[in-house]
């Protein structure tokens, strides 16, 4: 059974960085894809990045295009995104996610491919 929690959220101000973790239990971790959503107050849940099963190919939001960076590490079963240039409309709880019913060559955008969820960790950016 796969588990996922995420952590490194936090309050920062405009122009800061941060580091969401993903960590991921049991011993497949490396045959699936994983993304990262967010979900703002009153808005619903909206696809961040995603990233494959070797960590060769990645799939990032337009509005976060060039400012995140997903990445991974197989050996620590840890799934990252590094967020640069944070903006107050970066403000949400994260939630990273594991797609372990498709290949893990296949990105995903659309959070009902997405079968593992964490508990989500709360990013705020300040202005």
């Amino acid at each position: 059974q796969v588990q996922l929690v995420e952590s490194g959220g936090r309050l920062v101000q405009a122009g800061g960085s941060l580091r969401l973790s993903c960590a991921a239990s049991g011993r497949t971790f490396s045959s699936y894809s994983m993304g990262w959503f967010r979900q703002a107050p009153g808005k619903e849940r909206e696809f961040v990045a995603a990233i494959t099963y070797t960590g060769a190919a990645t799939y990032y939001a337009e509005s976060v295009k060039g400012r995140f960076t997903i990445s991974r590490d197989n050996a620590k079963n840890t799934v990252y995104l590094e967020m640069n240039s944070l903006k107050p409309e970066d403000t949400a709880v994260y939630y990273c996610a594991a797609d372990t019913r498709s290949h893990g060559s296949i990105l995903r955008d659309a959070a009902r491919w997405y079968d593992k969820w964490g508990q989500g960790t709360e990013v705020t950016v300040s202005s």
